[in-house]
């Protein structure tokens, strides 16, 4: 049991508990050997383990095992290393001076040397580079905490995607513009022009459409980011080159009215952490609340970052810190909110942030800085959440799509499995039918940089052969003809109702967000008569418009004016029959031929986006051959027409034809 006691004053604040987010808790089980379980070195992030004391099985909880470990010992530690780092999707941090076997912590100045030969001796094993993070002194001497970030090719850089969320003025914009572009604001909203898209967002200054920006990190931690100095623009491709790690913010809207695009935001863009912006002078108000709730419902971990505390009085910054720390702590929440006012505090909350119960707060200034530092350090520290295999079948969501003059279609997203190469073949769907169609993939960009690959969970833009851009909408994906894509009309999912004012009960209507899907569903049954504010029940939802491309376990929000109800899809129904729809497919390819002016295939698609009913195929053909002749041709025709219409339409439909 020695060696579970030892590691309990790691969790104190005075002991840095930088292993216990990264190390899994079986490696806290009291006896265990090391040698046959690569879980059992207990501090092994620590950096620590004995100089052999025992034989027959390898201990690596003592802070002297880096000094002059054996060469099993080293083995060991090397492989320890390479979890770890595998763990933490290409970095971890490491401190080392820390034993987990109840012994003061700290090193004098030649074993630390020793220790730091072995770690940068580690590294080189496997290519990663050693930056220092602070050293701090205890009983038995120093202690220095390290990031261990693996390198990366010219071409490569690790990816951390950040949603920046928050009620409308909370500075959101303004914060982006000061990290990414490095010059600070000046109160009159300097800094936010830079990232607006739309002229409409220049004028009111608020955000309407999802804004993406980048802050490139260097091997050293600082930041690369240089705007032009004519037009202050950013040179992604420059940016990129010159990263090891690139922060993706994806910028999303404040207002009321654009919640719908911030669902769209928080649910396609697929971002690893949330940062919620709380103005210190409006406190938490309006869609604060609305956000923060988003995001624990998506299971994303969330920072906060309060602001503007350059004009706010102390006392309206601490009545709004006492009100944001009771927020984080209430049921709904359970956080733990860490305030962060140095770098300790910095390494503590990033090491520990991915568990999602720890809640850093910080309070910083656009305006003269203040501890912006603090929040570039965090930043450089965040490590992706998911770990991806490249040997799964491609698949790749689409959120954005494109046309660039003398490229064609482009269409932008996220790779959620797999690996794409250049000029691979993939399949695209699924359309108004539910089929999906083979396309080839052109070029491929990654934030402005032309790349050979692109893995899972990284973004990416693809230029694709012989598409219009109509064909393609938000929601598609592309996947490997080896999954043998299928499209859904049916599911079914377990729901949870936030909010809704009255009740909702079978045929009700609203908005189904799930990954980069936004679509009305209808819900058809479900296990209960009626759902109220606070229910959970099991619903069977189908599509309106047109089948989409589904998985078990995906997470969904439904939402309609104030209703907001979030859960998980556990069966799909009723999928599109391939066949049936090529032949479909076919049919309406031999109307464009026969036809003149594409009316009626136009028609004949808006019918058959949705199972038909027996006469719905007919009526377009019909009322398309009836508006071929134009202007006085079609009067001069009408009592030609008049017969074959009257003899294939009901009575009903002949007026409108």
């Amino acid at each position: 049991m020695a060696s579970l006691t030892a590691t309990e004053p790691a969790l104190c604040p005075t002991a840095i508990p930088t292993a216990e987010s990264i190390v899994p808790a079986c490696m806290f089980a009291p006896d265990r050997g090391c040698a046959d379980d690569p879980s059992g070195g207990e501090a092994f992030v620590d950096g620590e383990g004995t100089n052999g004391e025992s034989a027959d099985h390898l201990d690596l909880s003592s802070k002297m095992v880096l000094v002059s470990p054996t060469g099993e010992q080293y083995d060991s530690l090397l492989q320890h290393l390479r979890e770890q780092i595998d763990e933490g999707c290409g970095e971890t941090i490491y401190v080392v001076g820390m034993g987990s076997d109840g012994g003061d912590y700290g090193l004098d100045e030649k074993d630390m040397e020793a220790s730091i030969a072995t770690v940068r001796s580690l590294c080189e094993q496997i290519e990663a580079d050693l930056i220092l993070l602070r050293e701090r002194t205890d009983t038995g001497g120093k202690i220095q905490d390290y990031l261990i970030r693996r390198r990366v090719g010219e071409q490569d850089f690790l990816e951390v995607r950040v949603a920046v969320v928050g009620n409308v003025d909370a500075g959101k914009s303004t914060l982006l513009g000061v990290l990414t572009h490095g010059e600070l604001d000046n109160g009159r909203g300097f800094a936010r022009q830079k990232l607006f898209r739309h002229k409409h967002e220049m004028e009111s200054g608020r955000t309407s459409s999802v804004g993406n920006d980048i802050l490139g990190f260097d091997q050293e931690g600082q930041v690369v980011n240089k705007p032009d100095s004519h037009g202050g623009g950013l040179d992604w491709t420059k940016i990129c080159e010159k990263s090891s790690k690139v922060i993706t913010f994806i910028d999303l809207a404040g207002h009321e009215k654009y919640l719908k695009t911030t669902v769209f935001g928080m649910t396609g863009h697929l971002p690893d952490f949330c940062m919620l912006m709380v103005g210190s002078n409006a406190g938490i108000v309006g869609m604060t609340k609305e956000h923060l709730g988003l995001a624990l419902a998506l299971n994303v971990p969330v920072f906060v970052v309060v602001t503007k505390i350059d004009m706010c009085p102390a006392n309206i910054l601490q009545e709004t810190l006492k009100l944001l720390q009771r927020l984080l702590k209430s049921p709904g929440c359970r956080k733990i909110p860490v305030l962060v006012q140095n770098k300790d505090d910095v390494i503590v909350t990033a090491s520990n942030f991915s568990s999602e119960r720890m809640c850093p707060i910080f309070q910083i200034s656009n305006v003269t800085g203040e501890n912006m530092d603090l929040l570039k350090m965090f930043l450089n520290l965040l490590s992706s959440r998911t770990n991806f295999s490249n040997d799964e079948p491609a698949e790749f969501q689409i959120d954005d799509t494109y046309s660039v003059p003398g490229v064609g279609t482009v269409v932008s997203g996220t790779t959620l499995r797999g690996m794409i190469r250049l000029n691979d073949t993939l399949l695209l769907g699924p359309d108004p039918l539910g089929t999906f169609i083979p396309i080839t993939v052109k070029s491929i960009h990654r934030k402005r940089m032309p790349v050979r690959e692109v893995r899972g969970g990284q973004t990416a833009s693809f230029a694709l052969k012989k598409i219009k851009r109509s064909s393609i909408r938000k929601g598609m994906v592309m996947v490997s003809p080896k999954l043998m894509p299928q499209a859904t009309w049916e599911f079914e999912a377990e729901i949870l109702v936030l909010h809704h004012p009255t009740t909702i009960s079978p045929r009700y209507q609203a908005m189904v967000h799930c990954g980069s899907i936004r679509q009305t569903a209808t819900i058809l049954t479900m296990n209960k008569d009626c759902l109220r504010t606070g229910d959970k029940a099991s619903v069977h939802f189908r599509f309106i418009k047109t089948p989409e491309y589904l998985h078990c376990d995906q997470k969904l929000v439904f939402r309609e004016g104030r209703t907001k109800a979030v859960g998980t899809i556990t069966k799909l129904l009723q999928s599109v029959n391939t066949q049936a729809a090529k032949a479909q497919q076919t049919k309406m390819q031999a109307i464009k031929k026969t036809s003149k002016d594409g009316t009626a295939a136009n028609e004949e698609a808006g019918s058959a986006a949705r199972p038909p009913s027996p006469n719905a195929a007919q009526l377009p053909l019909k009322s398309g051959g009836g508006g071929r002749r134009r202007g006085g041709q079609r009067h001069r025709g009408k009592g030609l027409n008049a017969v074959p219409i009257s003899t294939a339409v009901p009575a009903g439909t002949a007026g409108s034809a």
